[in-house]
């Protein structure tokens, strides 16, 4: 045996060695290799760091939800405030509500102003003097051909007369409204006979009344039907690219006026007039209908 003792045989009545007394070496290595227990004061600060995440995670949520909420109102406030309607917010438990269908206006009725289309009105740039009275203007293309009309109607000793050309918006204010007023007429009675401003076939260079100058009484009167020059528009007209705007029973509901025609000559006047027209076409097809179901 050395001096040391380390190859000592143990007895098996030994008495085993306390802790201390294992060298520091080996002792260090024994206590390394043990797993060690969390202890009471670690656990609850693990579950104070998960309450105080939990906390955290409920207090974005409603701060998230609460800013959309103010969003959402916010865009609702500037909606009405955009369009000057009242919207109505959705409620928390919203009823659902299946409505009712209902037509669609068309463009006829959503533009159509006690039977008158609306127009734009022509620049002076387009306009030109017609014979006869150099105070009364048309577009180039229809003072062109209304020219030519009342020379061939003079050629056949018919004397036809312009009345009224181009007319501004202004100048149809006073006639709607400043003769609606001296004559004591309602609203519907003088859309009858007049457009209101912003209405009417004059406004676009194309429409033109015409009188005999041989029956000057007969000028802006029913009585002009009887006149040979109204005759001889009835079977001339249309070959200078005029038509009558408003005959008898015209769908638009317009008093008839003999006097007053339109020119639809070139595309940009027939493009003009295409919603009156198809009015007077669909009549004329109910119409035929009807007759072809008499017979």
């Amino acid at each position: 045996m050395n001096k040391l003792g380390l190859f000592k045989k143990k007895s098996p009545n030994e008495p085993k060695l306390p802790v201390d007394d294992i060298p520091e070496a080996v002792r260090d290595e024994y206590e390394s290799s043990k797993q060690q227990p969390i202890q009471p004061q670690k656990k609850w600060q693990i579950w104070k760091l998960l309450g105080i995440g939990a906390i955290a995670l409920i207090i974005s949520i409603g701060l998230h939800f609460q800013l959309h909420q103010t969003q959402d109102k916010a865009f609702v406030s500037q909606i009405k405030q955009n369009l000057g309607i009242k919207l109505v917010e959705p409620s928390p438990t919203p009823t659902v509500v299946t409505p009712s269908p209902s037509p669609t206006p068309s463009i006829q009725q959503k533009e159509n102003i006690l039977g008158h289309l609306p127009y734009q009105e022509a620049t002076w740039q387009e306009l030109t003097p017609v014979f006869g009275n150099q105070n009364i203007r048309l577009r180039s293309n229809a003072a062109e051909r209304f020219n030519a009309m009342t020379d061939a109607a003079w050629a056949t000793n018919i004397n036809l007369v312009p009345i009224s050309g181009f007319r501004t918006l202004a100048d149809q204010e006073y006639l709607f409204f400043e003769l609606k007023a001296k004559r004591g007429q309602a609203t519907y009675q003088r859309a009858e006979v007049s457009a209101p401003p912003g209405y009417s076939e004059h406004h676009t260079g194309y429409a033109i009344d015409i009188g005999d100058a041989r029956v000057p009484d007969s000028y802006l009167k029913v009585s002009f039907e009887n006149t040979k020059a109204f005759q001889w528009l009835q079977e001339n007209a249309g070959n200078y690219g005029f038509e009558l705007s408003f005959p008898r029973d015209n769908p638009q509901g317009i008093s008839y006026e003999p006097w007053h025609w339109r020119f639809v000559g070139d595309s940009h006047s027939s493009e003009t007039f295409e919603q009156a027209r198809s009015l007077e076409e669909d009549r004329q097809t109910e119409n035929q209908d009807l007759s072809n179901l008499e017979n």
